[in-house]
């Protein structure tokens, strides 16, 4: 099965799995479960997160897999990333040995900045302010961020390095600074909210796409009863049931077809197996257009508690 996921070369010749398994939201006591369901199945790519606070479970999860001689380490790529209490330059390299130490490896294969903002430094990762509703912000600019960032490559703690939930003058700005240049831009991406724009301009300054909630995330903390759900769109169906497949799998398609790296997200082991059966159909010019025409700016993750922020991505777009 691991042969059937082509692989995604960045800009410095390194590569990733197209396809990998999401752990964001994963219920707790089921992630280990399903990150050694999806390496059995083939998965050879797992994303995860410090704040995700799941990792020591993903790391239970590859280590047991090492162990029973099912993979190397080095046939796994693991993403983590930098969250938004650890942007000072001299707390970049602990934000990261704190992603190794749960996930009982010695290096990642990519680190992201997983925003833009900075929140104030501490042991809580939602420092909150008296209001309930906003975050307390750091004023650490991620340009400086980046900087610590090349250090945590030069020291092979981590083989690549890039950006998530970033905008286009935001990647311009690493850019400008760069020693390293960012291999991606990890962003929210499916149908709904194609982000074709930034795309393009990532893709033009050799950036690749990670695109996360692919399937929009119908099981977001935050979900209310009348959003519209994604997987159940009529056109979507339509599609899905034209080539005998699953909603979801459209869904996945659609992204490694636009070149996109992509991270479905489950616990459920025929699911997991679901997502990545995604390589024996094709989607044609018409079923792009069809799911080019929902585009609907359907933002899931606009990070409200970070507003007002300088740095906040999607305020300061323009």
């Amino acid at each position: 099965m691991a042969s059937k996921v082509p692989r995604v070369v960045f800009n410095n010749g390194n590569s990733i799995p197209a396809l990998g398994l999401g752990t964001w939201n994963s219920p707790p006591g089921k992630v280990a479960q399903a990150v050694k369901d999806a390496i059995d199945i083939g998965y050879r790519h797992i994303d995860c997160a410090l704040v995700y606070e799941n990792e020591h479970e993903v790391g239970d999860g590859i280590a047991t897999k090492i162990q029973d001689g099912t993979i190397k380490r080095e046939d796994v790529f693991v993403t983590s990333k930098l969250w938004n209490t650890f942007h000072r330059p001299d707390l970049v390299e602990a934000g990261l040995k704190a992603s190794l130490k749960n996930l009982k490896l010695d290096y990642l294969d990519l680190y992201l900045i997983h925003w833009p903002v900075a929140y104030k430094e501490g042991d809580e990762l939602f420092p909150m302010r008296p209001d309930g509703k906003t975050y307390i912000f750091s004023d650490v600019d991620y340009v400086d961020t980046w900087k610590a960032m090349e250090k945590l490559a030069d020291s092979g703690l981590t083989k690549n390095i890039g950006v998530s939930n970033f905008n286009a003058k935001q990647v311009q700005r690493v850019l400008d600074v760069a020693r390293i240049k960012p291999v991606c831009n990890q962003i929210e991406n499916h149908p709904f909210l194609h982000q074709a724009k930034l795309a393009a301009f990532c893709t033009e300054k050799g950036l690749k796409i990670t695109a996360y909630s692919p399937l929009g995330s119908p099981a977001r903390p935050w979900v209310k009863k009348d959003d519209v759900v994604l997987l159940q769109d009529p056109k979507l169906k339509a599609i899905a049931e034209k080539h005998g497949k699953q909603p979801a799998q459209v869904l996945i398609r659609y992204q490694i077809q636009q070149g996109h790296v992509v991270i479905p997200k489950s616990v459920t082991k025929a699911r997991i197996a679901s997502n990545i059966d995604v390589f024996d159909f094709k989607l044609d010019d018409g079923d792009l257009e069809q799911l080019a025409t929902l585009e609907c700016n359907g933002r899931i993750n606009p990070e409200s508690g970070a507003h007002g922020h300088p740095h906040h991505p999607f305020e300061n777009e323009e």
